[in-house]
C-alpha cells in the first residue's frame, strides 16, 4: 500500500507540475520572434493572408512575426518542417484547404495529419469558375449546356489542389459534363491562359481571379458557395444555377506541432481572433474575396475534422492522388 500511494502521489505531482510549467510558458509567451513557414510561394492566398495576420499578431503580442515561403509537394515540405519543428509555439505553419485535402490525396506526405494541431482558421473564400468574354455562355447554366454534348478545357492551379478536386467533383459527380483537365504551375499561369482564351474555363480560388473579373478580362460564371461574395457580386452561386448544397473553397489557418502546449495554443487563438475583428484587416481581406473565420479551439478542432472528412469524400469520388 505505501508503493501504491507513493506511485499516486508521484502521478499527481507530475501533472501539477506539467500544468504549472505549462501555465508559466502561457505568461511569458512568446519571449522571442515567432517563425511562420508558409507552405506556398510568396504571392499565393496563403502568403498574402499569412502575411497579415503574421504582421497584426505580432503588433498584438509584441514580438516580430517572421515569415518565410517555403512551397512544394502541395503543401507538403512546408507541413513536414512544422509538424517535426520543436513544440514550443514559436514555429508555425500558414496553409491552405490543401492540408485537408492532402491527407486523403497525397500518399508520400513525410508527415501524418495528426501531427499538426489547428490553432485557428482565419479566412476562406470560394472557388470560381470563369470564362473568356468571347464565349457566348452568359452564365453557368449555358456554359455547362454546351458542354453536354462535346468536352471542354479547364485550366488549375495544378493536380490535386483544393481547386482541381472541387471541379472534378462537381463536373464529373454533379453535373455530368465531360472535361480536360489542363493543370497549371500556380493560379498566375491558369489566370493568364484563361485571359489569352487557350483554355475554355478556370477553376480557382477566387483571390486569384478577382481582378480579371472585376476588370473585365474574364467572366466569373459560377461561385462554390453558399452565398454571394462581395468582392464580385454580379457572380451567382452554384446554388443559383441549378446546383444546391455544392461548396468548394479554400481556407487559411495556422497549425502548430502537434505536442504545443494547449496554454500556448489558446494564447495564439484568441490572439488571432482579435485580429480577426480587426476593421482594416477585414476591408482588406474582402477586397480581395476573403471571408473571416472565428472559432474557439473547440470550434477550430472539430472544423478541421470536418474539412478532412468533406475533401476526403471528394478525393475518394474523382479517384485523384499525388505523390
Amino acid at each position: 500500500m505505501p508503493v501504491l500511494r507513493t506511485a499516486r502521489r508521484s502521478t499527481l505531482l507530475a501533472a501539477l507540475l506539467c500544468g504549472i510549467a505549462q501555465g508559466a510558458s502561457a505568461q511569458t509567451y512568446p519571449a522571442q520572434n515567432i517563425n511562420v513557414i508558409v507552405a506556398f510561394a510568396a504571392g499565393g492566398i496563403a502568403d498574402v493572408v499569412g502575411r497579415l495576420v503574421g504582421l497584426k499578431v505580432g503588433e498584438r503580442l509584441h514580438r516580430t512575426v517572421v515569415v518565410e515561403n517555403r512551397g512544394g509537394a502541395g503543401g507538403n515540405l512546408a507541413a513536414r518542417a512544422v509538424a517535426a519543428a520543436q513544440p514550443d509555439g514559436y514555429t508555425l505553419l500558414a496553409t491552405t484547404s490543401a492540408l485537408a485535402v492532402n491527407d486523403s490525396a497525397s500518399r508520400n506526405k513525410g508527415y501524418a495529419t495528426e501531427d499538426l494541431r489547428p490553432v485557428a482558421f482565419v479566412a476562406i473564400s470560394p472557388d470560381v469558375i470563369a470564362i473568356h468574354p468571347s464565349n457566348p455562355a452568359k452564365d453557368l447554366k449555358e456554359f455547362l449546356a454546351s458542354a453536354k454534348d462535346k468536352s471542354f478545357t479547364y485550366g488549375s492551379a495544378g493536380v490535386g489542389t483544393g481547386p482541381h478536386i472541387g471541379a472534378e467533383y462537381f463536373f464529373r459527380e454533379v453535373a455530368k459534363v465531360k472535361s480536360v483537365h489542363v493543370p497549371f504551375t500556380g493560379g498566375a499561369p491558369a489566370v493568364q491562359a484563361a485571359v489569352g482564351n487557350h483554355v475554355d474555363a478556370v477553376v480557382l480560388t477566387l483571390p486569384t481571379v478577382t481582378p480579371q473579373i472585376v476588370q473585365g478580362g474574364l467572366r466569373g460564371i459560377g461561385l462554390a458557395s453558399a452565398t454571394r461574395n462581395a468582392a464580385v457580386p454580379n457572380v451567382a452561386t452554384y446554388g443559383e444555377m441549378g446546383f444546391p448544397n455544392v461548396y468548394s473553397g479554400s481556407w487559411v489557418a495556422l497549425f502548430a506541432p502537434a505536442k504545443t502546449p494547449d496554454a500556448i495554443v489558446s494564447k495564439l487563438n484568441a490572439e488571432i481572433n482579435q485580429v480577426m475583428k480587426d476593421a482594416d484587416v477585414l476591408q482588406r481581406l474582402k477586397a480581395i474575396g476573403f471571408d473571416p473565420i472565428v472559432k474557439n479551439e473547440a470550434e477550430t478542432v472539430a472544423y478541421f475534422k470536418g474539412e478532412i472528412a468533406n475533401w476526403g469524400k471528394m478525393v475518394r469520388a474523382v479517384g485523384i492522388t499525388v505523390d
